[in-house]
């Protein structure tokens, strides 16, 4: 019997608890989920964290699960999903609007590479409010997202932000929060 494995690829920039719950989900349909982070996003400005930051957060965070594996890749996700020899890409969904961008990102995938299935999950109704920009954004404010993330990255973002403004580096974090 085969080895069913997928990939969940995503910045994770932060991790938060949608993240791991869609790989959580994902652990118990599938035998082997490589959670693969992203290197260079195309916005690498934005970035928070470096991807071995983000690596290792998550493989704290995931480490009770023995089924995932947490490692960075570069380039296409289609390229790395064969590389590692998986038979889907899992996305999480949270709101409508969500549907529209997976879509079209399932689309070209079904394109480069036919043979490998997208697998969507509907994130948990208790995370739908989650996006990495906006615990970036609450946090780059000093605000608490003790209960949107798990204890290492939320300690993280305390750190890293502390940083930031003791050498004077304004946020650029600012979705929608500082009106």
């Amino acid at each position: 019997m085969s080895v069913r494995r997928a990939v969940y690829p995503g910045t994770f920039d932060p991790a938060h608890y949608g993240h791991i719950d869609i790989a959580s989900r994902a652990a118990r349909v599938f035998d082997e989920v490589f959670v693969a982070v992203y290197a260079n996003p195309v916005k690498a400005k934005s970035v928070l964290f470096s991807v071995e930051e983000r690596v290792a957060m998550l493989r704290d965070v995931l480490a009770h699960m023995p089924n995932v594996k947490v490692a960075p890749y570069h380039g296409l996700t289609v390229d790395y999903v064969r590389q590692v020899q998986a038979m889907a890409i899992i996305r999480g969904l949270r709101v409508f609007s969500d549907f529209e961008l997976e879509f079209r990102m399932a689309l070209a995938n079904r394109r480069l590479a036919p043979e490998i299935e997208v697998v969507t999950f509907i994130a948990d109704e208790r995370h739908l409010h989650l996006s990495s920009s906006t615990v970036r954004e609450i946090a780059s404010l000093g605000g608490d997202v003790s209960t949107m993330v798990p204890p290492v990255v939320n300690a993280a973002l305390i750190a890293k932000f502390r940083e930031r403004h003791q050498s004077g580096v304004e946020s650029d974090y600012m979705v929608s929060l500082h009106d």
